[in-house]
């Protein structure tokens, strides 16, 4: 059985686009600039953003964050964002979530520049996404089909099971499997809550790809013996023993399933790992595109 080690995987692609940046400078060519807008003080959001900038300092990235109070109104978020459309020393931002209830999503998510949507929410991107066209894609779906290429998971021809049917992971990560392809040609179905006869359906698949959002729902009557399992979620659960008081966990029961496997993603250090380095190539690649 194989553990897929993400973590070591991201730094192997850190390390290239890394290689990458320092010709870049030599070249004396202005290195990729990512920034991250957020608004108000949630914790997790600015968790998140506080990694972006180590990572891109860890590559030779730029890096710069446009802070709003919770209060800010629609109209100024949408005016900052012009402002960094039209910045050619920015090459890719992020809008961070959540936003404030009194601002559109939508109308945020449209207001970006579709050529520095590294996060590949623009209408436009998403739709080049379902044609095969995309000039991005988004980060946890591309990490996730980047970090089975690299551990030598074969897809095509591959029943490929994506539990969970979110536009951000489990959409985006069934057109990329079964798109025609280097990186794809597989057979798949969508799963969800709705799904009858789930465990049934789970266990038919080659590679089990679990995005659903519930701590350790899947356990190993839902998995085929020998089959590839993805977890792509996180959760931090209650745990008495823990000196944190809680531990980190995935949508899979780990223990469980990792000996009915052929090959495993841990949580934390799998494909969690692979998000943010692949938000990095989004950005290089919008970089490579100005030159």
């Amino acid at each position: 059985m194989q553990i897929i080690d993400g973590k070591k995987i991201a730094i192997e692609v850190k390390q290239e686009i890394a290689a990458k940046v320092l010709s870049m400078s030599k070249d004396q060519q202005r290195v990729p600039h990512l920034a991250a807008v957020i608004v108000g003080e949630d914790g997790a959001a600015k968790t998140y953003v506080e990694s972006i900038q180590r990572s891109c300092k860890e590559v030779g990235f730029i890096s710069s964050v446009y802070k709003y109070p919770e209060d800010i109104s629609e109209r100024e978020l949408l005016e900052a964002i012009d402002f960094l459309n039209h910045d050619d020393e920015i090459d890719g931002y992020i809008i961070q979530l959540p936003l404030p209830k009194h601002i559109s999503i939508d109308k945020v998510t449209e207001h970006v520049d579709p050529k520095k949507d590294i996060d590949c929410f623009h209408p436009i991107n998403y739709g080049k996404l379902l044609l095969g066209e995309a000039d991005f894609l988004p980060a946890t779906p591309y990490g996730t089909i980047e970090l089975m290429q690299r551990a030598g998971i074969e897809v095509a021809g591959k029943h490929c099971v994506v539990l969970g049917r979110s536009n951000i992971v489990g959409k985006p990560l069934a057109m990329l499997l079964a798109e025609k392809s280097a990186k794809g040609n597989a057979t798949v179905t969508i799963c969800h809550s709705h799904t009858e006869n789930l465990k049934e359906i789970c266990a038919t698949a080659d590679i089990l790809l679990v995005a659903i959002g519930k701590a350790e729902m899947i356990t190993a009557d839902y998995v085929k013996k020998g089959a590839v399992v993805i977890d792509i979620g996180i959760h931090r659960v209650p745990d008495v023993d823990s000196p944190k008081g809680y531990r980190i966990c995935g949508d899979v029961k780990f223990d469980e399933v990792a000996s009915k496997c052929s090959a495993i993603t841990p949580v934390p250090g799998g494909v969690g790992s692979m998000t943010m380095a692949c938000l990095l190539l989004n950005t290089l690649h919008a970089r490579l595109t100005t030159l």
